[in-house]
């Protein structure tokens, strides 16, 4: 009877397990414009930034190499969304703050990389792209994060073009399936060491695992250029795209290109397409 019970509650666990794993299986419509293909992350800028990441320039490189993009949306001050990546300017810019202290023109007065390039607008990328080359649109964790999300949603409704969203905050992704459910969405993720300093231990390790997947139900697992831990495996097994992020090594592109569905790349050039 003993033995019963234990191989009920491990099988119950395995069940458990799977069900907070389980992705949303995308269709051939939401994969085929990112399967197989090269994405610039941040568009295609100079390992110098004398062409600075995410600007206008980066992305009119890509657009003209036959690249999609990768990207990130934040939001400012006064409500507009803008391309930048980093938690706070001082990389960038120089400056002390955050990209949501500072009106969309407040802004304007910092260089990106000490160049005359400024942060942009996101609808002055997709006017860059118009719908020529698809984009992986990163939606970063804000004080205004569902105001964040909704303009976003409405931009690309308007946007006529391929373009999907991911997040590190599977709760970013979560209401983009409550809302915006046809669009491929994707669950960024990394090592549990990358977590470490930067949030609780259980949640980075959650996190790493992608364990919050009943949440938001992926249909793509956006993962660090790193060993895998099972959970993913499982997870990609079980049906949800495979996207590496970053990559930087143009010897070892063709091989990552065989093993996954989508590769971000920078610092090189490689083929647009999977060969």
């Amino acid at each position: 009877m003993r033995m019963v019970w234990l191989i009920a509650v491990a099988a119950a666990v395995i069940l458990i397990w799977l069900f907070l794993l389980f992705p949303e299986k995308p269709t051939g419509q939401q994969r085929e414009p990112f399967e197989g293909r090269a994405f610039a992350h941040r568009g295609l800028y100079e390992r110098d930034q004398s062409v600075p990441e995410n600007s206008l320039p980066a992305f009119r490189r890509a657009v003209e190499a036959g690249y999609g993009a990768e990207l990130d949306v934040q939001l400012t001050k006064d409500h507009q969304i803008v391309v930048f990546h980093d938690n706070d300017l001082k990389r960038a810019c120089g400056q002390e703050g955050e990209i949501c202290d500072f009106t969309y023109d407040e802004l304007q007065a910092f260089p990106l990389f000490q160049t005359e390039e400024r942060i942009p607008l996101f609808s002055e990328v997709l006017d860059i792209f118009s719908g020529s080359q698809p984009l992986i649109v990163e939606l970063k964790h804000c004080r205004n994060q569902k105001e964040l999300c909704e303009a976003t949603r409405d931009m690309l409704k308007g946007y006529r073009g391929p373009a999907c969203i991911e997040s590190f905050d599977p709760s970013i992704v979560r209401y983009f399936r409550k809302y915006d459910s046809g669009r491929l969405r994707g669950q960024l993720s990394q090592p549990y060491s990358d977590y470490c300093g930067v949030m609780p231990g259980w949640l980075g390790w959650l996190l790493s695992r992608t364990l919050f997947n009943a949440m938001a139900r992926p249909h793509f697992i956006a993962y660090k250029l790193d060993s895998k831990p099972l959970s993913v495996r499982i997870c990609e097994s079980l049906g949800a795209m495979k996207v590496c992020w970053t990559a930087r090594d143009a010897e070892k592109h063709d091989k990552l290109m065989r093993e996954n569905d989508a590769v971000i790349f920078e610092r090189y050039c490689p083929p647009v397409r999977r060969t």
